[in-house]
């Protein structure tokens, strides 16, 4: 199978050339795109890929060049780029896996709300969730996937199980901490992720109207049937890889420790990337770190009448290529797990 990926270039991009890479169906890199790169040999911009698979081989071309020249692309360009790529990939014949924001909500007026008015509304209907745990089989029929963002991926899977089971309480909001690496901001020269701006030091940011925060009401909604509301707050921390949320829900009835955690069990029981931790542990970015693993500690609080649940994920793996990679192997009727049995990179 001939694979196109645009944007190879960014964090997000060389990931999913990481994983390509051993994937044991041999699918081949047809073309990568980049306009800053273009011209350039693969493995002269990325040395580290040199000797892999047919990397080689491969020069950056610029992403108009691409179309008709694969079966399948992924789009891991900046925000805005697939809204206009990702239609010429799908009428050239080709399936898109898109890794941006431009597919994930379903409804054009909240979109125009957060980002701007989408010109493919047709494709947000048409777009599916690319969240393999609650919509592998919607994945396995489409031709357009909308990954999911790397917070929205953390909070989704930390709560599905109970808003599903219809515990989210009354009108509380869910409200989440979560913490991210520098990697989660992009490869782009930005002062505000210079090393000299982020190490030793730990902020908030975008404490107000993250654009996550539409896509985590819109699935959450749907798995409670019921709009829920989200209170969202991002921190930046000083290392490259990992995302960790806290998220605080009030239940509409307390569980007991067993039973929070038989739920959860339930939910998950066939899902080979989530792993419910037992009782009392306190997941860390280190033990998910490069695998494509979701790791979920469930703490019910009675003194504060909350349940609190820690979800840890590696944001560039799990938070993004490597879920690409899980619905391309879902897209192609294979296993989820195929080129992803990853242990993690803990030290």
């Amino acid at each position: 199978m001939k694979i196109g990926l645009v944007g190879a270039t960014g964090y997000t991009g060389v990931e999913l050339l990481r994983l390509l890479a051993q994937h044991p169906r041999r699918p081949e890199v047809a073309v990568v795109t980049s306009r800053q790169e273009a011209g350039r040999a693969l493995a002269e911009v990325f040395p580290g890929l040199a000797g892999l698979a047919n990397y080689d081989r491969l020069v950056f071309e610029d992403p108009e060049q691409a179309a008709g020249r694969a079966e399948l692309f992924f789009l891991a360009a900046p925000h805005g780029a697939a809204l206009t790529l990702a239609p010429a990939l799908l009428e050239s014949g080709a399936k898109v896996i898109d890794l941006s924001a431009d597919f994930r909500l379903k409804d054009p007026h909240v979109f125009a709300e957060w980002y701007q008015p989408h010109p493919a509304p047709g494709l947000l209907a048409e777009a599916v969730y690319g969240l393999p745990e609650i919509r592998a089989e919607a994945i396995g029929r489409a031709r357009l996937v909308a990954n999911p963002g790397c917070y929205p991926t953390s909070v989704i899977l930390g709560l599905a199980p109970l808003v599903k089971a219809g515990l989210a309480g009354g009108d509380w909001p869910v409200i989440v901490d979560a913490v991210s690496g520098v990697t989660g901001a992009g490869r782009g020269a930005l002062l505000g992720t210079a090393f000299c701006e982020v190490a030793e030091g730990f902020k908030a940011y975008k404490v107000v109207g993250h654009r996550h925060i539409p896509e985590m009401e819109q699935e959450l909604s749907a798995l409670a049937g019921r709009p829920l509301t989200v209170a969202f707050t991002p921190h930046l921390a000083p290392f490259n890889r990992g995302l960790l949320s806290t998220i605080y829900l009030r239940p509409s009835s307390f569980p007991a420790a067993e039973e929070f955690r038989a739920l959860y069990l339930d939910f998950y029981k066939s899902a080979p990337f989530v792993r419910v931790r037992p009782e009392g542990f306190e997941p860390s970015t280190a033990q998910v770190r490069g695998a494509n693993f979701c790791d979920l500690g469930l703490f019910p609080d009675p003194h504060s009448g909350l349940v609190k649940i820690i979800s840890a994920i590696d944001n560039l793996c799990r938070g993004a290529s490597g879920q690409a990679l899980a619905n391309f192997n879902l897209l192609n009727g294979w296993d989820e797990t195929e080129g992803l049995n990853l242990a993690p990179m803990t030290y």
